[in-house]
């Protein structure tokens, strides 16, 4: 099994679902960052995820990190939430963020913001002003899920 995996399954085994992890370098520091979201929804949008939850799942994933490391050399362990508004690289990001609203850069630079209604295979469907249409995934650019403040 690979890292990932492995990490996916202990996320699993806590009720959660792994949204990404991600090596970043900042202030010269590396840290091994792990996202999670809640599985569970009420009133059709997912629930939030409690700081013990982040806590628990930091003290079940430290010894698996201290067999398997993530990176060489020193690093530190960040898990949390991906956050209201965060990229979607991939299409598993995007069926983790149906419901929500998006702004969307496609590759023939035309920009879009509307709210992902359902992914069907490569599909992504919207709704914007009662309207539906479908993007390709392939067609994407760039994306982000955003919060209307």
């Amino acid at each position: 099994m690979s890292l990932h995996s492995d990490i996916e399954s202990i996320v699993k085994s806590v009720g959660l679902e792994l949204y990404d992890t991600v090596i970043v370098n900042e202030f010269d520091e590396t840290i091994f960052r792990v996202s999670v979201m809640s599985s569970e929804f009420e009133d059709g949008k997912r629930k939030s995820v409690n700081l013990d939850a982040y806590v628990e799942l930091t003290h079940l994933l430290s010894p698996l990190l201290d067999v398997t490391p993530p990176v060489s050399g020193e690093y530190r362990l960040e898990v949390g939430s991906p956050g209201i508004e965060r990229k979607l690289t991939t299409l598993d990001h995007f069926k983790k963020s149906i419901g929500e609203d998006m702004s969307i850069l496609l590759e023939n630079k035309e920009k879009i913001k509307a709210k992902l209604r359902k992914v069907e295979g490569n599909k992504l469907i919207f709704a914007e002003d009662d309207e539906s249409f479908d993007i390709n995934f392939s067609d994407v650019k760039k994306a982000k899920t955003y919060f209307e403040w």
